[in-house]
């Protein structure tokens, strides 16, 4: 039987994933093929190159004002003269080039350069924003897909699945201009399994409750969640199981809750692990 393991978009609530992958390890629960979109995809990609969990979560803290570098001020003011904007550019906030460049150092410590040269198999969904299409990065193509794209570094396919909206810019890469994989598949079931996997855990993030409080991050990070929940409705019930991770009102690039995100993640499955261990013995 082999593990697929689903990690879904979020923000900074991503490094919630290591903390799954921290409790799953202590459980001997083995992942033999791994997927995930936006900050999902940063945790699979690390993971898959063989850090562990807790280093990843470590990278995180150390790496997060380099990968973000932007507060929520600018993003919202980013977002309104998007809007009023006559003229709409092909541009945002951030280049990206942040991540691109730490990821690809990070996968050349590994004495890796392109998605191909990762054993675990792995897929990163992105978007072409100019043919509204998916495309899957990931070291293995399979038999009746022209969606696959192999020969682009881990540094690219990550920075690509992760370019949100207005507060990145679209990623180049040869003919294409990549956007957030979460705006068609936040939650990439469908790649997992066409890689293989005979059963599958998806991890998604619980939506934060609105009400006198919220500010306008928490109106943009419930209308995120609303949206990432639909889009990937049909992947979840492919599933085997969802475990839902709660998030506590972290915003899309809130820094100073990584630790109290990657122990969400981690009691997530502690509170859920019969279950889990039930449907692995199905």
């Amino acid at each position: 039987m082999r593990l697929g393991l689903v990690l879904s978009g979020g923000g900074i609530r991503g490094i919630a994933h290591a903390g799954v992958l921290k409790a799953l390890e202590e459980y001997d629960i083995k992942v033999d093929i791994i997927g995930g979109t936006s900050s999902g995809s940063l945790v699979a990609s690390l993971y898959a190159m063989g850090y562990s969990p807790y280093y990843i979560y470590t990278l995180f803290d150390m790496y997060s004002k380099d990968i973000v570098n932007i507060n929520s001020a600018p993003i919202i003011n980013g977002i309104g003269n998007f809007m009023m904007s006559k003229k709409v550019k092909l541009s945002g906030l951030k280049t990206g080039d942040n991540i691109e460049k730490i990821f690809d150092e990070m996968a050349n410590r590994k004495g890796i350069k392109k998605i191909s040269d990762i054993k675990m198999p792995i897929a990163i969904p992105s978007v072409d924003v100019a043919d509204s299409k998916e495309y899957i990065f990931s070291n293995y193509r399979p038999q009746n897909t022209n969606n696959y794209i192999t020969n682009i570094s881990v540094g690219k396919a990550v920075r690509a699945s992760s370019s949100f909206p207005v507060v990145f810019s679209p990623c180049e890469f040869e003919k294409h201009k990549f956007l957030d994989g979460g705006t068609l598949n936040n939650t990439p079931v469908n790649p997992v399994k066409e890689l293989g996997a005979d059963k599958i855990i998806a991890v998604n993030f619980s939506a934060d409750k609105i009400d006198e409080k919220s500010d306008i991050m928490d109106i943009v990070m419930k209308t995120l969640d609303i949206m990432g929940n639909k889009i990937s409705e049909e992947g979840l019930k492919k599933a085997d199981y969802v475990l839902t991770v709660p998030s506590d009102k972290t915003g899309l690039l809130d820094i100073e809750k990584i630790k109290k995100c990657y122990d969400f993640g981690y009691q997530a499955v502690k509170d859920n692990i019969e279950e889990i261990l039930t449907m692995l013995k199905e």
